[in-house]
C-alpha cells in the first residue's frame, strides 16, 4: 500500500482505510450468527387442568392469633400474658382443632425484643405445624 499525499506537498497521510476492515468483520459476524448453534431449553411448564368437579366451600378461617412480644421479652397470646414455655403447647391445640383450617398467627414483635424469643415463638410454631404465621409491621 501506497502512501497518498495529504495536500499534496509531499506529507504521507496517517489515516488508515478502514472500510474493507468493517466489511471483513461484518461479514465474518454474519458467518457466525449463521452457524452458531440455537440454544433451546425445555420448560415443563404443568398447566392447570379442567376440574369437573368444583372444589368444596370454603369454610370460613377462625379468628386470628395475635401474638405479641414485648421490649422486656413478655409474650402475649391474644392479649393474655403467657410463658415462653406454654407457647407450643397453645399452638398445638389450636392445630389439632382443625388441622385443615389452621387459624393466622399474627407476630407482633417489639424492635427492641431479644433475639432468642422470637426464635423460641418461631421453634414453637414450627414445631406445632402452624402452616400459617404472619408479621405485623409497626409503623
Amino acid at each position: 500500500m501506497a502512501f497518498a499525499t495529504g495536500s499534496g506537498k509531499g506529507q504521507p497521510m496517517a489515516d488508515i482505510n478502514v472500510t474493507p476492515l468493517v466489511d471483513v468483520m461484518l461479514v465474518l459476524l454474519i458467518i457466525f450468527i449463521v452457524t452458531a448453534p440455537v440454544m433451546t431449553y425445555p420448560i415443563d411448564v404443568d398447566l392447570p387442568q379442567r376440574v369437573i368437579n368444583p372444589p368444596p366451600q370454603l369454610r370460613e378461617p377462625p379468628p386470628p392469633i395475635e401474638l405479641k412480644i414485648d421490649a422486656s421479652g413478655q409474650v402475649t397470646w391474644n392479649n393474655n400474658p403467657v410463658q415462653v414455655s406454654a407457647v407450643q403447647a397453645m399452638m398445638e391445640n389450636e392445630v389439632q382443632r382443625d388441622p385443615t383450617n389452621q387459624p393466622l398467627l399474627q407476630i407482633d414483635a417489639n424492635p427492641d425484643a431479644q433475639y432468642d424469643v422470637m426464635a423460641k415463638v418461631l421453634a414453637a410454631a414450627k414445631n406445632a405445624q402452624m402452616q400459617k404465621i404472619g408479621f405485623v409491621q409497626q409503623e
